[in-house]
């Protein structure tokens, strides 16, 4: 059976194209398993406690550390379960969203996703794959302006998942029935 992780990071929820995107995405995998990341219930940005903790081998941790890294403990669990991660987001001013960063941020540990070495840092994840369900409002898709796509396919592939698609209802505010159009045809064309 699939496993599926479906986080949406939208600040919007009624109207939300990139959640509607996300959860056609999700439908597609009939009889898969689905844990669901909302990122509109706040996840913390890492802090010094945080930071403290994760540089300090798992072995010693005290009992503070273990708890500043209980959030992300989870939700690695979450990504390292996951044979399919979709994500919905909408581009925010030429970026992704503050908590979609965070969730970024959280899930990205040394020792745990990736791991340092001599040739440099080695993803710990493989055999994943994602879909990006990505709504914006103007902000073409893969230009010179769109932060939140690279910074996506960069950030899962440093942690190894480097089989990232791309769904896009781009154009929104300008042409959105081209714009759903493109995206409806991508999921269609989607291998389940």
């Amino acid at each position: 059976m699939t496993r599926i992780l479906h986080i949406d990071a939208s600040a919007r929820i009624d109207g939300s194209v990139s959640r509607d995107l996300s959860a056609r995405i999700v439908a597609r995998f009939e009889d898969a398993e689905v844990i669901r990341r909302d990122l509109n219930d706040t996840l913390p940005h890492v802090d010094e406690a945080w930071v403290g903790a994760t540089f300090t081998p798992a072995d010693v941790r005290s009992d503070a550390q273990k708890e500043a890294l209980a959030l992300s403990d989870s939700l690695v669990e979450e990504v390292e379960a996951a044979d399919v991660i979709v994500i919905g987001l909408p581009i925010y001013n030429f970026s992704v969203p503050a908590s979609l960063k965070a969730w970024i941020d959280q899930i990205t540990r040394a020792g745990r996703t990736f791991q340092y070495t001599e040739e440099g840092p080695q993803p710990l994840l493989s055999g994943k794959r994602a879909i990006l369900a990505i709504a914006s409002g103007g902000v073409p898709i893969d230009s010179p302006v769109d932060f939140a796509t690279p910074l996506l396919r960069t950030a899962l592939g440093f942690n190894g998942i480097s089989e990232v698609e791309v769904v896009a209802a781009a154009g929104m505010n300008t042409d959105p029935e081209t714009a759903q159009k493109a995206a409806d045809d991508a999921i269609s064309a989607l291998a389940a």
